[in-house]
């Protein structure tokens, strides 16, 4: 049994969605790495799914338009660890990280604001300051 996907929330992607594959890894592993099945892919049906709302799946159909495979089917792989399970883990975590951030609200629209008076003030008299200083220092070579 695979770790749950969790999206955002409360909202867990249900086992019945979520299509798992092993295949043989390349990686660490010595001798076991060529007879133990430890890579792990796992498939999501974005375009077909029930369990996200849909203003959640429009806006990651969006957002993950290029990692989609035909279909809108997005693939994740993981094969960094020699065992199968901490794969499934990682592959899960994966997903779940992709799906929570193409779901996640547009940020805010930044609001244009003007340095207080003070800032400029102390700002300008700190320049002259400098610029005297500079000045200070010129047409001693006596």
């Amino acid at each position: 049994m695979s770790p749950p996907v969790r999206v955002r929330g409360s909202v867990v992607l249900p086992d019945a969605e979520l299509q798992w594959r092993f295949s043989r890894s390349s990686g660490p592993g010595g001798q076991h790495v060529n007879t133990s099945d430890s890579q792990v892919e796992l498939r999501y049906d974005l375009a077909g799914s029930a369990a996200l709302p849909p203003v959640w799946k429009e806006r990651a159909l969006e957002r993950l338009a290029g990692r989609l495979t035909d279909g809108g089917v997005l693939v994740v792989r993981a094969s960094e660890h020699r065992s199968q399970w901490r794969n499934r883990e990682a592959a899960a975590v994966r997903l779940s990280a992709l799906l929570s951030e193409a779901v996640a609200p547009p940020p805010r629209s930044r609001r244009a604001t003007r340095p207080s008076r003070g800032v400029v003030e102390r700002r300008l008299t700190d320049k002259k300051r400098r610029a005297d200083v500079k000045r200070g220092r010129q047409g001693h070579f006596d």
